[in-house]
């Protein structure tokens, strides 16, 4: 990756954020990390970010609560939903609601490394559209 990403992981879960750390581990990413829906917001309110990772259930709420607030979504350009079901149901809701990626807990390295691939390139492209506007 060429250039510095930063990445939010809304999760309560110690297993997930371990896991994602694992993952993102000697990437150019910064990673920080919220609890709760509240802290999620905070964060987002503080700077802008090109990821979140999110469960699906958090206390204080969902990642349906991030991706419908508006402040958030000005802030972070691609939200990932981590589901812990899998189920067709929830994935296709996400992506409703703007979900950049949905993937499945526990998180697989590779789907880690595409989503981030994913953003990358979505971010170069809209770097270059905006060059050309």
């Amino acid at each position: 990756m060429h250039q510095q990403l930063d990445a939010l992981v809304v999760s309560e879960r110690m297993e997930h954020v371990k896991s994602l750390v694992r993952i993102l581990d000697g990437l150019m990413i910064n990673v920080y990390v919220a609890c709760s829906v509240k802290q999620a917001q905070e964060v987002l309110c503080r700077q802008p970010l090109a990821l979140v990772f999110c469960d699906e259930r958090v206390p204080g709420g969902s990642y349906r609560e991030l991706l419908q607030s508006g402040d958030a979504r000005r802030k972070a350009s691609r939200f990932v939903v981590m589901l812990q079901t899998g189920e067709w149901d929830e994935y296709l809701e996400a992506m409703r609601l703007g979900a950049f990626e949905v993937i499945r807990c526990p998180v697989q390295p590779t789907d880690v490394e595409m989503t981030l691939i994913h953003a990358t390139r979505d971010q170069a492209q809209r770097a270059a559209m905006r060059m050309t506007a």
